[in-house]
């Protein structure tokens, strides 16, 4: 296969050439945006007027946030006509509701409004339709969704929520309904307010939601069921749940007697055996496969199969897995994967081999091991990306798609992914990929990725897997000795190719370092904006992968798994006796470094291939032992 290389302009100098061009073909855009933020009207109409660009609107969103007056409301409201469900209309929508709030313009606020995650503005509409004489009942509908969350509203809500209350639409099923919400993972605080709302013979169901919720071995104690009601049924059934992630020998006892007390629907019991048996199986209790064959098969699904799985796989139980799989539809390729191998382990190599055959037609990991165990060629299904010149045309000049563009070119990512995003959710599948196509020309690689994805055209193998920045990787894994294909597969899972990528743990960039590895690797503070450069990521990302890889005494699974989770964690996970590699991967604690391990080689197979090398990468894992 053709090895792809992109130009030193592309990849090494992408940030700086954006720059460039910013100051060029931007500089009309820059030069009005920064002058309307204190013009006057005149000089506003003045300056919108001479340009011409893809972000005109942006320019126009500036002036109107900044002055949403009275006298141009027509011009305001004919903008949020125009630029209606874009990112474009509601930081000006607020601002122009904000406004109207403010000068207590009832009627113009109703019409202005539109549906919002913003409870103050929600709250604001329904109190004026009220004053303007809405019917009540609709309106008192809407107050009552309102009120009945799990959290506090704004004070801008007391209002309506008092005439609400004072007119009798507030019941004691909502009030119930409001404790469980709060109860139930949203704000307990709210707890003693809603306790007062109750009658006060069922006050203290509150204090005792409140108590399960901060420590559920209270829901162990049955001198606490004082009438064997409905609603203390309800607070068991939630507590329970959750004493059994704590303390599965109480938990265990608990329900033995509140199942007899209560009197719960078939459903609340599959609710509870499927919390029993995923929390025992997580944890690998003897009792786990009891608890999984009184969960209703409709309710088990892959995890709660795979968590099975793990355990059978801890105790080698190849008879207990091929009796538990065998026979059930829907398996995932990981199900399928070690069915096979345990047929295989028990002598029945004809039958693993056929399921081995079925397995290794996916570009998957376990796709790729079967191939390896069969020697088999590796396949990656790729298909080229055809769209029409026509629908290309439409796309690449349609308002939302030049906005994105022009926005990614200034290196406002953020924005440019609203504008992503409102476009491709307006669009058809064929536009979609007309779009993907598109930002692959830009080297806009995450948006060419996501939006396939949401589309599940997984088969545009050289789109979802392109060569990024190849020449960075290239350059720092030879001087860092890592192969070219591990760094990229790396960056590839981490951030998708996102240079301004920013975990919620605050790591960033392509290979998603967090600033204290940086700061390690680099042998002093290195600042967000830098490692957001594709030169300084991919630099510190290689040399980490290098110390991780000689950390682990060569070897590229823990140390990929060790990128992940981290170097002290993983030498916890080694067991005591050697074990085989893919085993190993499979029985990894935590899931989120299973599937990224997994991932990981999985994506060094596909670049493996891609650059044109021969074989398979993952065979090695077939013959190698961990731990020992």
């Amino acid at each position: 296969m053709k090895k792809q290389f992109l130009s030193v302009t592309a990849a090494a100098l992408l940030f700086p050439l954006f720059s460039a061009y910013a100051n060029t073909e931007h500089d009309a855009f820059l030069d009005a945006e920064r002058k309307v933020k204190y013009a006057s009207y005149q000089e506003f109409k003045e300056i919108t007027a001479q340009l011409d660009h893809p972000l005109k609107p942006y320019v126009e969103q500036v002036y109107w946030q900044r002055h949403p007056d009275i006298e141009h409301q027509s011009e305001i409201e004919r903008y949020l006509t125009i630029y209606q469900s874009t990112p474009l209309e509601w930081p000006v929508r607020k601002a122009w509701l904000q406004n109207l709030q403010k000068q207590n313009r009832k009627a113009a606020f109703i019409n202005n409004y539109r549906e919002t995650t913003n409870t103050e503005l929600t709250c604001t509409y329904l109190q004026y339709q009220l004053d303007l004489g809405a019917p009540e009942q609709a309106i008192m509908r809407q107050v009552t969704n309102l009120w009945t969350v799990g959290k506090s509203q704004p004070e801008e809500c007391d209002l309506l929520f008092s005439t609400w209350r004072k007119k009798g639409y507030m019941s004691q099923e909502q009030i119930w309904q409001r404790i469980t919400l709060s109860a139930q993972g949203g704000s307990q605080s709210l707890l003693p307010y809603l306790k007062t709302l109750l009658p006060k013979n069922e006050q203290y169901l509150a204090d005792f939601y409140r108590k399960v919720r901060s420590d559920p071995s209270a829901v162990a104690g049955m001198y606490r069921y004082k009438h064997k009601t409905v609603k203390e049924s309800e607070i068991a059934h939630y507590g329970i749940k959750r004493l059994i992630w704590r303390d599965k020998t109480l938990a265990l006892k608990a329900w033995e007697k509140l199942d007899k007390m209560f009197n719960y629907s078939d459903e609340q019991k599959a609710d509870v055996y499927y919390s029993f048996a995923l929390a025992l199986a997580s944890r690998g209790h003897p009792e786990a496969r009891f608890w999984l064959s009184k969960v209703p098969k409709d309710r088990q699904d892959r995890k709660l199969m795979q968590w099975q799985l793990g355990n059978m796989l801890k105790t080698q139980d190849w008879s207990g897995i091929v009796a538990f799989f065998t026979g059930k539809e829907n398996l995932s390729l990981g199900q399928q994967y070690w069915l096979a191998y345990s047929l295989a382990q028990r002598g029945n190599t004809q039958r693993a081999k056929a399921i081995w055959q079925i397995v290794a037609k996916e570009r998957d990991y376990y796709g790729f091991l079967a191939a390896a165990r069969l020697g088999l060629p590796i396949e990656l299904n790729n298909q080229p990306l055809l769209v029409s010149d026509k629908l290309m045309h439409e796309v690449a000049n349609a308002p939302g798609f030049k906005r994105a563009k022009a926005m990614y070119e200034l290196e406002r990512f953020t924005s440019a992914r609203r504008e992503w995003n409102y476009l491709t959710s307006t669009s058809s599948d064929g536009e979609k990929l007309a779009a993907s196509k598109l930002a692959a020309e830009l080297d806009w690689y995450d948006s060419t990725i996501y939006t396939l994805a949401q589309i599940k055209a997984w088969d545009y193998v050289e789109l979802r897997f392109p060569f990024a920045f190849q020449d960075l990787f290239e350059r720092y894994s030879k001087r860092n000795h890592i192969d070219v294909t591990w760094s990229i597969a790396i960056s590839r899972r981490e951030s998708s190719f996102a240079p301004d990528a920013r975990s919620h743990a605050n790591a960033r960039g392509l290979m998603q370092l967090l600033p204290s590895t940086a700061k390690y690797v680099n042998k002093s503070t290195v600042s967000g904006s830098r490692l957001n450069q594709p030169k300084t990521n991919i630099r510190l990302g290689t040399e980490y992968l290098e110390y991780l890889k000689n950390k682990n005494h060569g070897n590229e699974i823990l140390a990929t798994a060790s990128y992940n989770a981290g170097y002290h964690r993983i030498k916890k996970w080694l067991p005591n006796e050697a074990m085989p590699a893919e085993l190993w991967i499979e029985l990894i604690p935590y899931r989120e470094t299973r599937e990224y391990v997994k991932n990981v080689f999985a994506y060094r197979q596909v670049y493996h291939t891609r650059l044109g090398r021969e074989g398979n990468i993952l065979a090695p894992i077939l013959d190698m032992k961990m731990g020992g």
